[in-house]
Order: structure tokens, then C-alpha cells, then sequence
């Protein structure tokens, strides 16, 4: 359908300026111009760009929104509500298995009712791995007690997220709101938009704060406390004022839509109705799907047939009594979900519609369910002809022939299955014999020899090439280099991030050896049951009529940010000590959803949710030493290593094998480069991480049952560097030279020199 900007640009009371921008673009465009207090947020796509924007427009100066980095989804939701008990308008935005893991604080916030607006920018909830635009992340959100406002296009975004803090800080709803719109469609889909041209006519739209008819938690005078636990009379009743404030939160909704409307020119009643004043037949769809819809009733009114369309712009209340009056008329309406209520014989949306006709004495409406445009799948004109076609028929039979299924999936071809393309390694070739780990009986300590370099070139790569990862990416020689110390077979688990997406694309895979993945946050649990269940079934004996070797060395390998989100599981896992090695590849950022920063970001360096300009230098906290912190646990080694001193990480993976084998849990670190977002020459990789060492940014050194070493000292070796030069060598620092910068600079380079002194002191007092 095309877009009538003649008709968008209604006329309206305030100033407006048309921008060219997209769905996300626009939700931060909005948040700027209500210039929340407080934003907590965690990266993934593709709500990731609403944050990015949003920082972009921080170190402009552009806003006073103080912009907080979590260390997962849980987290930043834990962020929003302590904010939001603090007082002050609070924002978020997350998508999919993002937003699960902050749905266990979903409840929390409306349960004990302190608004906050969430933009939710749907996608598929995995796995297998998606990260494509469907509505499976939106229909867990239904029973969280969040009032939900829909968005088909950027426009809608912008106007509903203007919309949304008034609802939410209504005093008669008091509830934290959801806008929803989907991922990859409309997040990244670029139009023309109509905005407010002045922040002052925003503000005098959305008021100001309401007194919330008691204090916040920052009100001394009058302290009070929030979430106490309730027994069951308590507990019900206040469901019950819940309950309510989410049915007024409809009526007030077209409350505040009418007067937005006044001002604007742009009317968003709770249902958008197409062409349905007399239609006989009808398709139901959410959001972005909705408009292309609109063309196929265009063409098939153009044949004589009634058709319409139905989309609703809010969904949390479900405006059932609006469904039943304006499906009165109509024969038959296919209703259309973008994810599946499995087993529920159909989604959320058409078991809802088929309950509204119900309460509202319609029996006589054919109703038919169709999953459509799973993971990203697009959706075409033929598609909603497709859905006609079931309502067409269903009308003309009087019946229903098929109520549930689904539209645009293929049937499996069994000659298409995939077929094994790399036969599996040899034991032998991986077992060379030729690296020998012994424990000296005096001191405890382990003994490793090593071949030449150029001998172990003849072990093969445990990941073959082939995979898509960007030129001159220091992951896969960093760990091919580790894996070249690793003796006999592993089973490797793979966090989320570019090592696994660009070795994985389904049906292909780079990985040679067994591969699992799990998510950031539960990678180090996830294999620790492997090996826990390997330990045990050897044991019982199930593992010897396989008749292989049984020797296997359990990895797991993490990085882009996976030691922040999966700090906590990780502990665990080295606190239970399994026989396991964890090694992260440290490239300082969250490479897999754009180069955001990450804990393990040094201070001043530029990411994309760390900009650089005249009201902000980069990120503004040091660095994460989590080899300091898993050496804290008092697991029996950790490490840290870098290709460019081979012979000394050959050491350390052999190491780490025979810890892992014999004694617990083993981790390693390893500095990788990524040129394409530390903005460096794709060949100078090697260069930049021997110039982190030698400036003694990234120390190599080993803590073997406690007792730290240091294994490389450029002091003693005469090569130590200043900070700068490392720095200078990659674009996302080269600000740091600049003489206005000069202070910061000097922030890290006395912090980098007090981890070293304090390392040095760990090297020379075993005791330490």
C-alpha cells in the first residue's frame, strides 16, 4: 500500500518537522525529546540501535537521559525498577531471549505499579537461533500486567512512545507500558516521519510527573517499604486493583489518543479498521503485516469481493468488545500469528479473538488460525491472499476445514538432507605425542615441553575454513593456536557471538569436533552438566561398548561480552570446580550486535554505545579483569595468553588440558583483534595485541594452585612500550592523544600500572 504522506501530514495545533529515519531511530528520537532520567540497557538485536542512537545523541549533548550499562537483560530490568522507585521517568529496550531473561521481573514492576515505558522490538525467542523479526517475544508479555501499544511503522513508533508515558504515569493506571513493534521490518525500516519540532511542546503534552500518591524511596521524611511479601487476602486484592487499572488503562488510552490526535493530526483508535464497514470476510494481523494486508483487500475489492482488514493498536487490555462489533457482520476472519501457542491449536491472537466473539454473543463468525512469517520469514501480498482464501472458503462451506495451520513452510525433501562434507579427525592426528605435560613432585607444579611451531602444523584445525568471519578477525588464530597445545578429542560449548554465528550457519557448520550452543548467560552451566553426565555414565560403564577413546577435554569458549552476562553461571561452575576449561576471547566489545561496549571495554575507548564528542569521551568506567576474578574463586589455574607469543600460550592450553583432565575447572583468557571495529589495518593484528602486552595493558601470566606468575615481563626484557603506542594503532582510541584528553589518558595509564605493579607484587610474594 502506498504511503499518502498528503493525508499523514494532517493538519495539527503543534510545530512539526518531518525527519527520514526508522523505527528504532525513532523510539530514541522520542525518549531524547521526553528526555527521560535513567536508561538501563543491555545489547542484543535488534533493539540494540534505541541505546546506540540514544548515546550517539548523549555525547552530542543532546539530552540528559544518564544511560546505564548492564551486565544482562535481568540486570537492566533490575536497573529500571530501582530507578523507577527512586522517582524520575525511566526507559528501556530489548527484544526476544533478551526480554525472557528480564521476564522474571516483568510482574514486579506492574505488581507493585511504578511506571516505566519498555520498548520491545520484536523477535524470534530461540532456539534454534534467530534473530529475526516474529512475535514470539510479545506474546510472553501478555500475561505480565504491562499495558501493550502497538507499532506498524515508524511513525507509530514515534507517536506511541509519546503516548506511552502518559498512559503509564496515568493516576489511574499507573502501570509500566510496553510499544511493540517488529524487529528488522520496522525497527530497521526507513520513512519519512512527522515529529514534534519542539521539546516544549512535548513536554507540555506529556505533563509533568504526576504526584504518585505516596514517596519514593528517596524521601526521607517519608520512608517506605516496596514489594513486601503479601499473604492471600492481601495478595488478591491487589491483583484485583491490577486488574482494574489495566481495564481503565484502555479507556484512558482513548483518552489520550483523541487529545494526541487534537494536536497532530494523527488518530490511533485501539482498533485499525480497513474497508471493514460492510466486509464479509477479514484477515486479523499485528503490526507491520497489517499494511500489506491493506493491498490485498484493495485488490480484492477491485474483484467484488467484501474483504477487510483488522489491527489493533493496543492489545494489553485486549479490546474484546471492539473485535466483536466490528466482526459482526462478517462471515469468516482468518486471524493471522507470527508465533505459535504450541499445542494451543492456534496463537495467543486467534484463541483471544475467537474469546471476544464468545462473551460477545457472536457464534455465527467463522474463525481460522494460520502461523505465519516465523524467524524474519517475509510476508507478501500472496501470503494474505493466502489467508483470504481459507476465510473465502470457510464462508462459502459454512464450516471450517482446517482451523490451525500454518502458511509458508515447506515439506522436508529427504534427498536434501544434509550430508556429512568433512569425515571426523583421526584420534592419532590429534594425539601427536609430541607435547608432554609431567608434574614435579617437589613444588607441585607442571613441566611442559614443546615441540617446534612448525611441528604441530600437521595436527588439524578443529574448525575448517570456510566460515564468515571478517578479514584479519583474531578468533580463529587465536584459538586454532590454542587448540594446537590441546592432545586427543574435545567437545566445545559456544556462547552466542561472532565465533558461533559465523561458524554455524544452518545447514552448515565450520566445527569438525562435537559443538554445542547455549546463550550468554548459561553457557558454563549448560556444560557442566556435559561433563557431569560424561563423569557419570563413564562410571556406570555405558561409554564402553562405543569402543572409542574416552579421554575427552571439555571447552567451552566465550567472548563478545560473554563474561559479563555469564559472570554469574561461570562462577558457579568454578566454585563446583568441574573438569572444564573456559577460555574467552577478549576483543573488548560486543562485536556480534555492533560493537557496543562491553565490561571488559577499557576506559576511553569509542563503541558504539560509547561515543565520542563535547559532552562525553568514550566509556567512562575501567575494564573487567575476570581473570583476576576467576583466580579469586581458587580454581586449580588460570591463565592469560596471546598469539603473538605462541610458545608461551602452547604452554598454558597444554597446561590448562591436563588441570582440566585431572584436577577441576581451568580459565583462560586470550586478547584477540577486531579490526573492523577497533578500527585498525586488518594485518596488524598480531602487532596490536604484542603492543597491548608490551605496554603492559594485558600482562601474560599464569596462577597455577594459587601461586601467581608472571610469564612475560617486557620491563625485564627491556620492550615495555607507553600506553599511548599501543593505543594510537587503532582508530577507536586515537582521541586519547589529543591534548584535551590528556586527564583521561592519564586515568588509565595509572590504572593499567597499578594492576601490574599489584601483579608484579603476586610474582614476587607467592603468599599474595
Amino acid at each position: 500500500m502506498a504511503i499518502e504522506y498528503d493525508k499523514e501530514a494532517m493538519p495539527s495545533r503543534v510545530e512539526q518537522r518531518m525527519v527520514y529515519e526508522s523505527g528504532n531511530e525513532m523510539a530514541a528520537y522520542a525518549a531524547h525529546q521526553i528526555n527521560y532520567h535513567i536508561m538501563g540497557y543491555y545489547p542484543i538485536s535488534p533493539s540494540t540501535e534505541v541505546a546506540q542512537f540514544l548515546d550517539l545523541m548523549k555525547a552530542s549533548g543532546k539530552h540528559d537521559i544518564k544511560l546505564i550499562p548492564a551486565d544482562g537483560e535481568h540486570g537492566s530490568a533490575g536497573i529500571c525498577y530501582g530507578a523507577s522507585t527512586a522517582g524520575g521517568r525511566v526507559f528501556n529496550a530489548t527484544s526476544a531471549n533478551g526480554y525472557l531473561y528480564m521476564l522474571e521481573q516483568m510482574p514486579v514492576q506492574s505488581g507493585t505499579r511504578f511506571p516505566m515505558v519498555l520498548n520491545l522490538v520484536c523477535r524470534s525467542v530461540s532456539g534454534p537461533l534467530n534473530i529475526h523479526g516474529d512475535h514470539s517475544d510479545l506474546y510472553f508479555a501478555l500475561n505480565t500486567g504491562w499495558p501493550i501499544l502497538l507499532c506498524r511503522d515508524p511513525q507509530a513508533v514515534y507517536d506511541m512512545n509519546m503516548m506511552a508515558i502518559k498512559l503509564a504515569e496515568d493516576p489511574e493506571v499507573r502501570l509500566p507500558v510496553m510499544v511493540a513493534f517488529d524487529g528488522y521490518f520496522t525497527s530497521h525500516q526507513k520513512r519519512r516521519v512527522q515529529t514534534f519540532a519542539r521539546r516544549e511542546d512535548v513536554q507540555r503534552f506529556i505533563g509533568e510527573q504526576p504526584v504518585r500518591g505516596f514517596a519514593d524511596t528517596l524521601d526521607r521524611n517519608n520512608p517506605i517499604t516496596v514489594g513486601p511479601y503479601m499473604n492471600e487476602p492481601d495478595y488478591i486484592n491487589n491483583c484485583y486493583q491490577q486488574s482494574m487499572a489495566m481495564y481503565k488503562a484502555g479507556e484512558v488510552f482513548d483518552r489520550i489518543r483523541r487529545e494526541y490526535a487534537e494536536l497532530t493530526g494523527r488518530d490511533y483508535p485501539v482498533l485499525d479498521l480497513y474497508r471493514m464497514e460492510d466486509a464479509e470476510v477479514a484477515v486479523f494481523l499485528l503490526n507491520s503485516a497489517a499494511e500489506i494486508i491493506k493491498d490485498v483487500v484493495d485488490q480484492l475489492r477491485e474483484q467484488g469481493i467484501k474483504a477487510g482488514a483488522v489491527s489493533p493498536n493496543m492489545i494489553r487490555p485486549f479490546p474484546a468488545k471492539e473485535i466483536a462489533a466490528a466482526l459482526a457482520g462478517v462471515k469468516a476472519v482468518t486471524v493471522g500469528d507470527r508465533a505459535d501457542s504450541y499445542g494451543g491449536h492456534g496463537g495467543n491472537m486467534v484463541n483471544e479473538v475467537k474469546a471476544a466473539l464468545f462473551t460477545h454473543g457472536n457464534r455465527d463468525t467463522l474463525v481460522i488460525s494460520r502461523i505465519y512469517g516465523l524467524g524474519g520469514k517475509d510476508f507478501y501480498a500472496e501470503d494474505g491472499h493466502a489467508m483470504f482464501r481459507c476465510a473465502l472458503e470457510a464462508a462459502a462451506a459454512g464450516a471450517v476445514a482446517q482451523p490451525f495451520d500454518y502458511i509458508g513452510h515447506t515439506p522436508g525433501d529427504p534427498a536434501a538432507a544434509p550430508k556429512r562434507v568433512l569425515e571426523p579427525m583421526k584420534y592419532e592426528e590429534l594425539n601427536t605425542g609430541l607435547i608432554t605435560v609431567k608434574q614435579v613432585e617437589e613444588t607441585g607444579k607442571l613441566n611442559v615441553r614443546i615441540p617446534p611451531l612448525r611441528q604441530l602444523t600437521k595436527k588439524p584445525k578443529r574448525i575448517a575454513p570456510g566460515h564468515g568471519a571478517c578479514p584479519g578477525c583474531g578468533i580463529f588464530s587465536g584459538l586454532e593456536l590454542f587448540f594446537k597445545g590441546i592432545e586427543g578429542d574435545i567437545v566445545a560449548l559456544f556462547h552466542t557471538g561472532c565465533a558461533m554465528v559465523v561458524t554455524t550457519g544452518y545447514p552448515y557448520s565450520s566445527h569438525k569436533a562435537t559443538y554445542i550452543h547455549n546463550l550468554f548467560q548459561n553457557g558454563a552451566a549448560t556444560l557442566s552438566g556435559v561433563v557431569e553426565m560424561f563423569w557419570e555414565r563413564k562410571r556406570r560403564g555405558e561409554l564402553d561398548a562405543l569402543n572409542l577413546p574416552d579421554d575427552f577435554t571439555f571447552v567451552m569458549i566465550t567472548g563478545d561480552g560473554g563474561m559479563d552476562i555469564g559472570m554469574g553461571p561461570a562462577i558457579g561452575a568454578a566454585l563446583r570446580n568441574h573438569k572444564m576449561i573456559i577460555l574467552e576471547y577478549d576483543n573488548e566489545g560486543y562485536m556480534n550486535t555492533g560493537a557496543q561496549l562491553s565490561y571488559s571495554t577499557p576506559i576511553g575507548h569509542r563503541t558504539s554505545t560509547s561515543n565520542v564528542g563535547k559532552a562525553q569521551t568514550g566509556k567512562m568506567f575501567h575494564h573487567k579483569d575476570t581473570a583476576q576474578i576467576m583466580a579469586a574463586t581458587h580454581i586449580p589455574y588460570v591463565f592469560t595468553g596471546s598469539e603473538a607469543f605462541p610458545q608461551d600460550l602452547l604452554k598454558k592450553a597444554a597446561k590448562a588440558q591436563w588441570y582440566a583432565r585431572n584436577e577441576g575447572l581451568v580459565y583462560g583468557k586470550i586478547l584477540i583483534t577486531c579490526p573492523l571495529n577497533w578500527l585498525s589495518e586488518d594485518r596488524a593484528g598480531t602487532q596490536i595485541v604484542q603492543a597491548a602486552v608490551d605496554s603492559c595493558f594485558f600482562p601474560l601470566y599464569e596462577v597455577e594452585r594459587g601461586v601467581t606468575t608472571i610469564t612475560y615481563d617486557p620491563e625485564e626484557k627491556n620492550k615495555k612500550i607507553p600506553l599511548l603506542d599501543w593505543l594510537t594503532m587503532m582508530g577507536k582510541t586515537k582521541h586519547l592523544a589529543k591534548p584535551e584528553n590528556a586527564e583521561l589518558l592519564g586515568v588509565f595509564e595509572r590504572e593499567v600500572e597499578r594492576r601490574w605493579s599489584v601483579l608484579r607484587a603476586k610474582h614476587a610474594h607467592p603468599d599474595l
